[in-house]
């Protein structure tokens, strides 16, 4: 294996991993998690969607042939992790909640950034305008 993959299987497995046992955290509404969602100012209820949607997250980020539904995915994360280090900050909370994250939202970066292209919403449409040039490019040169 190439060290791009490694770097790639690694780092989405570290995010659909931890998406994955946060949202079970959150969808069985782990004393941690109401008290950290009472302190944030959030409706403990909120945990139940945030669940959701972090367990369908992770499994989109691993799963094969969705590029379109990554893109979701990785902006759902995206909005996650941001949001919470906006909480954590606006909530007075240290700065190590605040950072943390966003260290976890690098680790998301870095996996979509690696993503192979195969796993990529442009690889299709790159691989459609070349064939479409080649066969437009062969029919011009033909009349």
């Amino acid at each position: 294996m190439k060290t791009r993959s490694i770097a790639y299987a690694a780092t989405t497995a570290l995010t659909a991993l931890g998406f994955a046992f946060g949202g079970i955290a959150d969808l069985m509404h782990n004393p941690e998690v109401v008290e950290g969602m009472t302190h944030l100012g959030y409706p403990a209820y909120l945990a139940t969607l945030l669940g959701i949607w972090k367990v369908l997250g992770a499994a989109a980020i691993v799963a094969p042939g969705t590029a379109r539904l990554k893109e979701f995915a990785y902006a759902g994360i995206l909005f996650d992790l941001t949001g919470a280090a906006f909480s954590h900050a606006a909530s007075g909370d240290p700065a190590g909640q605040v950072i943390t994250p966003l260290v976890l939202l690098g680790i998301a970066a870095a996996s979509y950034a690696l993503r192979p292209a195969s796993r990529s919403l442009g690889a299709p449409l790159l691989a459609e305008k070349a064939s479409s040039a080649a066969v437009g490019g062969a029919a011009a040169s033909a009349v």
